[in-house]
């Protein structure tokens, strides 16, 4: 049993778990009591976690007031350890879909994306000059096509104009940071080869010419892939893109630079020592969400409609939520993981971000994974989103205790956006139980810091202490704590909520929750050059995110509203295995839903790429 800890958890058999509403199942909210540390403390407390005795000593407190002992290590867990959360095929009948053949390239399967999309878009030149009647209203995918199409605009024009947006908002007066790199004159040249290809009249598909922005993660030439480090892209030499890159390239899209992120991905905030950090743009004043931060933020500013980003432990959708963008984490396994930093083979893959559900739609599409033979995965659905109305007896899980453990404005809203479900489609609302989910908090911490650790020993166990931010520092030496023990516990934690969620499938399409605990919180500015460890508002921003990490199922967040200060609110579904395209149908429903009732609200940093009559003269 671990130094000063209390009797540990003993669990009864998965089985023997009551999933109703009514069950006797305790919920633990986040035991989170440590006050923000920031700046010098950050430093002392670094070198006192690294020093050999002392820092154990710390450790064991640190993990005996976080519960770890209790809920992991030393716990009696009756089920065996499961390591991967890869699922096999299931049968899945989906409604309102269409099936892909499996032999498409990525340009004819964005073909068939577009082809399920609702044609509601305005004719080019009305929309550009007015494309927001009734509100604020973000260029998307379509638009940029359309107006490449026409004649409007061309992608070197626009290219022009997102390269002046990066310079405005790395300058003194915005410092957002949005980009670690970002190489003009690739970018440029991507331009002219799409604006080429419009001239001649044979674009490559909708997303020729449509600038995606990729987090500092995934491998994208000529780029190194630095992960938020300083070190990492001298390291480990990137020697072609990754396979979503190259899917979105064969789509003709212009790759348009490195978005910033979290260091090594360890950290909810995107407070980066190194490269910046990342300022939401609805208020510049406040994160921007991590770990792909960089990319929320440059969908949320305008400088493109998609990016692409990572998801570990919500790294993707929860600085979706918080920038007011969708963010979109398939089943693991949908996307290929291939030329994404191995922080953590069982969590990690890759995710999007987008303006709308369906760029979300259009880019998912791209890059999608159909390698894979039959046994291992189902063929790709793709939702007709022109149907989603016509979808009868959707069931939607919630449970209420969970639900509810966030700020009071993230729970009206999201609430309310229940009822405007309900109102508008039929959709049921049914109470369950989701146990053990500060549990599942925990495993999944235990299990992304042992891979993260395992992943890069042999880049740390070879370089200086001082090339790593501070409050990474801090986050490898506990990761470092960490024995077999410690992960084997994890692993049947991870075994008993595959069983407790595919029960819970059984009688739902889908589990609904906040996407976040709280909304943005204010950047400090003793925090800049140190990072911060600020474990209330980590906790709160990632209660809601571990299942779709942790068993690897399908997740998506849409913005549902606004708190009291102006700040975006996100609602997120969480899905059965291979079930991206009722997600996809849900998530639209929600979107549309919210535009009739509230109008969107522009950040108070946010770029037209495209032109207008009375913005580019």
């Amino acid at each position: 049993m671990g130094l000063f800890s209390s009797p540990a958890k003993v669990y009864k058999p998965a089985a023997e778990v009551d999933l109703g509403p009514d069950s006797d199942e305790h919920y633990i909210s986040p035991n989170v009591r440590a006050p923000r540390v920031a700046g010098l403390l950050v430093k002392l407390l670094a070198w006192v976690l690294e020093m050999p005795v002392v820092g154990w000593i710390v450790l064991s407190v640190l993990k005996r007031d976080n519960l770890v002992y209790k809920l992991v290590s030393d716990a009696e867990i009756p089920e065996p350890p499961l390591f991967t959360s890869i699922h096999t095929w299931q049968e899945i009948a989906e409604q309102n879909v269409r099936l892909t053949k499996p032999d498409l390239s990525p340009a004819e399967r964005v073909q068939e994306a577009v082809v399920c999309l609702p044609a509601h878009l305005p004719e080019p030149a009305a929309a550009l000059a007015d494309p927001a009647p009734a509100g604020f209203r973000r260029w998307t995918v379509r638009d940029f096509h359309r107006a490449y199409s026409s004649g409007q605009t061309t992608p070197v024009m626009v290219a022009r104009r997102f390269l002046a947006a990066v310079k405005e908002c790395s300058g003194p007066d915005l410092n957002m940071a949005l980009f670690i790199s970002c190489d003009a004159g690739d970018v440029m040249r991507q331009a002219e080869d799409s604006t080429r290809r419009y001239q001649q009249g044979a674009p490559l598909s909708a997303m020729d010419g449509v600038l995606v922005a990729v987090k500092d993660e995934l491998d994208c030439l000529p780029y190194p892939t630095t992960g938020g480090t300083r070190w990492l892209g001298a390291a480990r030499r990137c020697e072609a893109d990754a396979a979503c890159v190259a899917q979105l390239r064969a789509c003709g899209a212009v790759m348009a630079g490195k978005a910033n992120m979290h260091e090594l991905g360890a950290g909810t905030s995107d407070i980066n020592p190194h490269h910046g950090s990342t300022r939401n743009p609805y208020c510049l004043a406040r994160v921007s969400g991590g770990s792909s931060g960089g990319s929320a933020a440059a969908v949320c500013a305008g400088l493109c409609p998609v990016a692409l980003g990572a998801d570990g432990g919500g790294s993707v959708r929860m600085p979706a939520a918080l920038c007011g963008v969708v963010g979109f984490k398939p089943t693991a396994g949908r996307l290929s993981n291939a030329g994404l930093l191995p922080l953590n083979w069982t969590v990690g893959m890759p995710g999007i971000l987008a303006a709308t559900v369906e760029d979300a739609l259009i880019a998912y599409a791209a890059i999608v994974d159909q390698g894979k033979p039959g046994p291992l995965q189902p063929q790709l659905n793709l939702p007709l989103l022109t149907c989603t109305r016509s979808m009868p007896n959707i069931r939607l899980a919630k449970y209420a205790k969970w639900f509810d453990d966030s700020s009071e404005d993230i729970r009206s809203l999201c609430g309310k956006a229940l009822q405007m479900l309900r109102a508008q489609y039929g959709w049921e609302t049914v109470d369950v139980t989701v146990p053990e989910i500060e549990e599942m908090r925990l495993a999944h911490y235990v299990t992304m810091g042992s891979e993260c650790t395992a992943s890069l020993a042999k880049y740390l166990d070879n370089m200086s202490k001082s090339e790593v931010g501070w409050d990474v520092r801090i986050g490898l030496s506990a990761y470092r704590s960490f024995s077999s023990k410690d992960y084997l516990n994890a692993q049947r934690l991870r075994c008993r909520q595959m069983y407790f969620h595919d029960r819970i499938f059984e009688t739902a399409d889908a589990i609904v929750a906040p996407m976040t605990g709280v909304t943005a919180y204010p950047l400090q500015e003793d925090a800049l050059g140190t990072g911060e460890l600020d474990y209330i508002n980590g906790a709160a921003l990632v209660r809601y995110s571990i299942a779709g990490n942790f068993l690897g199922l399908p997740a998506i967040t849409m913005p549902v509203g606004y708190d009291r200060g102006g700040l975006p609110v996100g609602l997120q579904f969480i899905g059965r295995p291979w079930s991206e395209a009722t997600l996809l149908h849900l998530a639209y429903a929600m979107q549309e839903a919210c535009a009739a009732r509230e109008h969107r609200r522009k950040p108070k940093v946010h770029f037209d790429l495209l032109p207008r009559e009375d913005y580019y003269p």
